[in-house]
């Protein structure tokens, strides 16, 4: 690893638009260097699945002449990656599938509030078949590997975005997350994600992907970095009052979230594919719950009450969805085990699915009884660091099945509740692996939880901390 910013995206968000907005670099430089590094990357990265290098020049050349006008727009001329479940006009939409797709013929809400905001699309970022696995490989595209390590996988589903950033491909991307698949990706790449709450950020014209379960959301090199890109694409927080503007995400960056009781939890929920928690990844946690006592908390070990019907809500949603998202590609070229997957999918649609929301409440209540001892809690965001890239080849579907329960078994129960969750860099282990923890609350909670990761960030200054180029 080294410490420090490169030059170019890498240099972050905020600070790429600022230089874009004094006129220190030209939209046209920024782009090309993006578009270059993504190129001279694809056979050792393989961060992404789709280059829009046309498109996106002509709009960085529209974008400086946008800012010799005077006009300002938060993103103005900024490169931006796009998982490749949004859908961008002109380019199809595979999900990580194999076979041949029409172009799309409108963008997805997302990439329109990006485009509004003034952003470049350059590309769309790997992710396993529909989403499916919290490692990015699939045969339609081999292996996106780890910018810390190439023989580890980078996470999922979101392990483009996420491979793409800490590379400094891009200064930031979009990702999902249905089960973890933000917190993951930026947990094993020493990142920054925002699960937002559901129905924070517009899905359309997917309503509630994944019967509920999946959001859009940032990566990012640092909070403020993730929290300019949430305010973009996100409906606003609060209302705005008096004449003032709504509150936004960005403003909890460096303010004051008062002194908070926090819960440190280890124990994970209930899978049936429990999964131990590495020494190194422990003793990571506890060093943060030691930092957020430095800085004035209360962090004392305390466990929500998840139980398996959580469990069972969340297979009842996720498996039905694999069976949805696959009937909307027909052409898609799949791995058995996702055809296998869709097949029980048609089993759990319908009533099976529909009570698997109505018991949404009932687990909120159950989950959100330690709030009301508790402001916050702190957990791991996985149990073990990045494994190696192959790790589910060759493996039959139920085999498959509880190495990603053994993954998401402390992430996926804040998609099931649809309340939002911050992930956040934790450490690296003695084989210099990275992982993360993740700060989680109920609803309309993100200005909180930004807070705290951002007094954090400005205490281990994880975002100096970047991969050496290999690449």
């Amino acid at each position: 690893m080294s410490s420090g910013e490169r030059g170019g995206a890498s240099g972050g968000l905020r600070a790429l638009a600022a230089d874009l907005a004094c006129g220190s670099i030209s939209s046209r430089d920024a782009v090309a260097v993006a578009l270059d590094r993504i190129e001279a990357s694809r056979n050792s990265l393989n961060a992404f699945r789709l280059i829009r290098r046309e498109p996106a020049t002509a709009e960085a050349w529209e974008a400086d002449q946008r800012l010799s006008a005077g006009e300002r727009r938060p993103l103005l001329g900024v490169p931006i990656a796009v998982k490749d479940d949004v859908d961008v006009a002109g380019s199809p939409t595979s999900f990580g599938c194999g076979g041949t797709f029409a172009p799309e013929t409108q963008d997805s809400e997302v990439v329109r509030r990006l485009r509004a905001a003034g952003a470049v699309i350059v590309g769309k970022t790997n992710t396993p078949e529909l989403g499916q696995w919290p490692f990015t490989s699939a045969p339609a595209f081999g292996y996106t590997v780890n910018p810390w390590n190439r023989a580890h996988t980078p996470g999922g589903s979101s392990g483009g975005s996420a491979a793409a950033v800490a590379a400094g491909l891009v200064p930031a991307a979009i990702g999902s997350d249905g089960g973890g698949s933000i917190r993951i990706p930026v947990s094993w790449t020493n990142l920054v994600g925002i699960k937002p709450q559901r129905g924070r950020v517009p899905t359309d014209p997917a309503r509630e992907p994944f019967n509920g379960l999946t959001v859009f959301g940032p990566l990012a090199r640092t909070v403020g970095d993730a929290a300019l890109l949430f305010d973009v694409i996100a409906r606003p927080l609060t209302a705005g009052s008096a004449g003032l503007p709504p509150a936004s995400l960005s403003d909890a960056v460096g303010a004051d979230p008062g002194r908070l009781r926090i819960a440190l939890s280890l124990r994970p929920a209930f899978t049936g594919a429990a999964v131990g928690l590495h020494p190194d990844v422990e003793a990571g946690i506890r060093r943060v719950a030691d930092r957020l006592c430095g800085l004035g908390h209360s962090v004392e070990l305390a466990e929500p009450t998840f139980g398996p019907l959580l469990t069972l809500s969340m297979v009842a949603r996720i498996v039905p969805g694999v069976r949805q998202r696959l009937r909307a590609l027909p052409a898609a070229q799949v791995d058995p085990r996702t055809t296998a997957k869709a097949r029980w999918g048609a089993a759990l649609s319908g009533p099976a699915c529909r009570s698997a929301r109505a018991v949404e409440p009932l687990l909120r209540h159950r989950v959100g009884r330690i709030f009301s001892r508790f402001d916050l809690v702190l957990s791991p965001t996985t149990a073990q660091p990045p494994p190696p890239i192959g790790v589910v080849d060759g493996l039959s579907m139920a085999e498959t099945d509880r190495i990603v329960l053994g993954t998401i078994q402390y992430t996926f129960p804040w998609n099931v509740l649809g309340w939002p969750a911050v992930g956040f860099p934790a450490g690296f282990t003695a084989a210099g692996l990275p992982f993360g923890a993740q700060l989680l609350r109920p609803a309309c909670s993100e200005r909180m939880l930004v807070s705290v990761a951002a007094q954090l960030e400005a205490q281990s200054r994880w975002d100096t901390i970047v991969p050496t180029p290999w690449w």
